[in-house]
Formats: structure tokens, sequence, C-alpha cells
């Protein structure tokens, strides 16, 4: 990876966002002094008894909770389709997230659009060669236990990102959060919050082929389980600013969430999957990093989005406004689907941390950027737990 300083350099290659759209498949029956960012508030619909804020929500905004769960989710026009955080509600829906529903939301109903990039104003560092993405060993739980995959619904059909299960400093060695990008759970400038958002680790991990999982149970697909998002926040750059392609928004592209079980349980996320990851605000600057992996589920060809993928190489720098934070970049192939992967190096301490998440590429899929963590990341971070801290 070169480490040779470029002043004001326009990208060559075209860069979007790295989610991959797909057609809806299945039916839905069955730190804290940082800029304050938006947030959703979530309940689940299975609970025993619901919050009575839940209901005034969902009666000031005109919508019946069981019609919700019968498919009134699925509308998005201007109107329905809700943009402001205290709007935004992800009920469980159990069942909708079939097996079928899940591999069907792999295969691209379109390609990933392509967009400009601006003329750099700002460091970038020259454009890294591509380094091949590499399948991870199965059982993927074995090898990286606090990766997995992100589905949720759009406008255009059912999407999937990447993720990675974080720490909680309110809840040590019990985390129900998760790191991903701001584009899997917001569509940034003019869009809203996506919906039915939820997260399965270890995703497929026995690591079959589409052929092989063709006929597979839920199990199969989500061996650690289903869990629901009770609440997503991101950053308010993102919902002001960012966009599907051109890598607006880019450098606060990230999220956390906070997740919950479909299937009532007593045991939390970081205990069910054996692991989480903590998130270093301070990372070292690019020439002090060796090496960086991104973990991810690309899902656009060659790839089908059914296997676990990482790519390891030395960052660069890639700018994209010098107003804004300058992004880490490293050569990878890995394509649309592996958005929202985390990105993991020795962090301040020499211990191994989550330091950035997949954002952007471009079109050849040669190369991956993503945010470098500061001030506003960990005041996203720092919400999302304090919110939680005493449940």
């Amino acid at each position: 990876m070169p480490s040779k300083r470029r002043p004001t350099l326009a990208v060559a290659a075209i860069a979007s966002v790295l989610a991959l759209t797909a057609t809806a498949c299945g039916s839905s029956d069955d730190n804290a002094d940082a800029k304050p960012t938006a947030s959703s508030e979530q309940r689940g619909v299975d609970d025993i008894k619901l919050p009575d804020n839940l209901n005034d929500k969902l009666k000031n905004l005109g919508i019946d909770l069981d019609q919700w769960k019968n498919g009134a989710w699925n509308k998005w026009d201007k109107d329905d389709w809700l943009r402001e955080a205290g709007d935004f509600i992800n009920p469980i829906i159990k069942g909708l997230w079939k097996p079928d529903r899940m591999r069907e939301a792999q295969e691209p109903d379109k390609p990933v659009d392509d967009g400009d990039i601006a003329d750099d104003q700002g460091v970038t560092d020259p454009d890294p060669q591509p380094v091949p993405a590499k399948e991870v060993a199965s059982p993927y739980s074995s090898k990286v236990p606090y990766a997995g995959k992100v589905f949720f619904d759009g406008p255009e059909g059912s999407m999937v990102c990447s993720a990675t299960v974080v720490e909680d400093p309110a809840h040590p060695g019990k985390s129900n959060m998760v790191w991903t990008a701001g584009h899997c759970v917001h569509a940034g400038k003019g869009g809203g919050w996506y919906k039915n958002l939820m997260f399965v680790p270890s995703y497929n991990d026995a690591g079959k082929s589409q052929a092989e999982l063709e006929n597979a149970t839920k199990e199969e697909l989500a061996p650690k389980g289903v869990w629901w998002a009770d609440w997503a926040q991101t950053s308010s750059q993102w919902i002001d600013n960012g966009a599907a392609v051109g890598g607006k928004g880019a450098p606060y592209d990230f999220a956390v969430m906070h997740v919950k079980p479909e299937a009532s349980g007593g045991k939390s996320l970081e205990e069910t999957v054996g692991g989480a990851l903590p998130v270093d605000f301070n990372a070292p600057a690019v020439k002090s990093i060796d090496e960086i992996t991104a973990t991810g589920y690309p899902a656009a060809p060659p790839f089908d989005g059914q296997k676990m993928n990482q790519c390891a190489d030395k960052p660069g720098r890639l700018s994209l406004d010098a107003k804004q934070p300058t992004m880490y970049r490293i050569g990878c192939t890995m394509t649309a689907g592996s958005s929202g992967g985390g990105w993991v190096a020795n962090g301040s301490d020499g211990k191994p941390a989550l330091v950035s998440n997949t954002s952007i590429g471009p079109s050849n899929a040669t190369w991956l950027a993503g945010p470098h963590l500061g001030p506003e990341a960990k005041g996203v971070y720092s919400a999302v737990s304090k919110k939680f801290a005493n449940q």
C-alpha cells in the first residue's frame, strides 16, 4: 500500500454506497459532547405489554399496529416513509424474514448505480492495488464470532448489509449493540428510515453454497438467532447529506443498532455469539496502521451474498472534501452487500478493535473506503449505550 503523500487528487474510480437492493420475496404473515444525532425508537409488537407512548405515536401517524404487521409497513410514498428520528418504528414481525426471503435478498434487482465523486480537496493517497477477497473458513462463528448480516426493507425491496457486534460499556460482557453503516438504516438526504431491520450473526455459519442452501431451514441460515433492532442511530450528517451514490455523506456513514431476539431468551447477543469488539475512537494515524481487515457478505457478482469474506491490506487515505474527515481506504474486491461490515485493526492499546466500517467503493470493485471514527461516531455509540443503560 503506497504511503506517499499526494495532495488534491481526483479519484479515478466512481464510488457508491455498497448496500445491495433486491426484489422482496415472501410475505409478512408468517462522546457525549458530540453534535446531537438522529435516532429511531422502536418496540417489539410481541412484547407482553407495549409502552403506551408507542401506541400513541402510531395513532398520531395514522398507523394501526395490526395493519402494520400485516403489510402496512410496505408503504413508501413521501408521507408514509418516516424520516424524523422520533417517528421511526420497527416492531418485530415474527416470521417475516423466512429463509427464502433472506436468500432472495442477496440477488440483485438491478446493478448498483454509479455516481461521480467530487474532486478531492484534502489528502488522498494513490489508488491501492486490488486485494482479492477470501472466504472465511467455516464455521464462521469460530473465526469471526462478532460478524453477521443485516436485513431490511426499502422502497426498492429487500436489502442487505453487513455488521459487527460491539461492546457496550453499560453492559460489559452482555452487549446487544451492533455497528453498521448509516446507509444501512437510513436512506440519507431526501429519504427515511428503513423498515424491518434485523441482524443475523454468523449467517450461514457452515459456509454452504447457494445450491446447498436451497432448502435450508431458518436455523441453518441463522444459527445464533434473528435479532430485531429496537433502536437505531446514525449521524445527523448522514441524514442531512447522505446519498446512495457519489460518496456524499460517506465520512459520517456509520450507525449503531440496539437489538433484541425475535425469540424470547435470557442471553444477550454478545453472550450468544461468544464475543464483541471494542470500538476505537482514537485509532492510530494511517501511517501507524500495518493492516486493516474488513469483513462482510459481498452479494453482487461474482459473489452471491451467502458467504462471509475478508480483505486485509495496509490502509491509505481518501479525502472527498477537505472540510470533512479523511477516510481510510484499502484494496479489496468485495462488492455490494459488504457495506457496514467491520474494519478491524490493532487499536491505540495494541489490541484488536473496530476502527471503521465499509461505506463506499468503485464500480469495478478494486477498493473500499470507510469513515474515520471521531467525536460524531463516539456520540452515536455513547447515546445508544446510555439509552439502554438501565435495561
